[in-house]
């Protein structure tokens, strides 16, 4: 069975107080999840704006998998079907 599907997504940055904020949009035409990041940077640090949006939106965008990820395995369960192998760890270490 062939199945193809198409989800929208966007994702959007902006700074606000010094902060990187990031947010991650995904629409799959029957639901809507928004994932969100941060990125500040350390003042002894060089100021390159482009890792900020690179973290933020890295993390904007793991927050947005683990939301996904969440559902699908509620979705298995309710389904009764059993999980084969545990979910593997994600993320940066803070």
């Amino acid at each position: 069975m062939s199945h193809t599907l198409e989800w929208k997504t966007r994702l959007y940055l902006f700074e606000e107080e010094g902060i990187t904020k990031a947010r991650a949009v995904i629409d799959t035409g029957t639901t809507v999840l928004t994932g969100h990041g941060t990125a500040r940077r350390n003042p002894a640090d060089a100021d390159v704006p482009e890792i900020g949006d690179e973290l933020a939106a890295g993390r904007a965008v793991q927050d947005l998998g683990r939301q996904l990820l969440d559902i699908a395995e509620r979705d298995v369960q309710g389904a009764g079907t059993a999980q084969s192998e545990p979910r593997p760890p994600v993320g940066w270490p803070m």
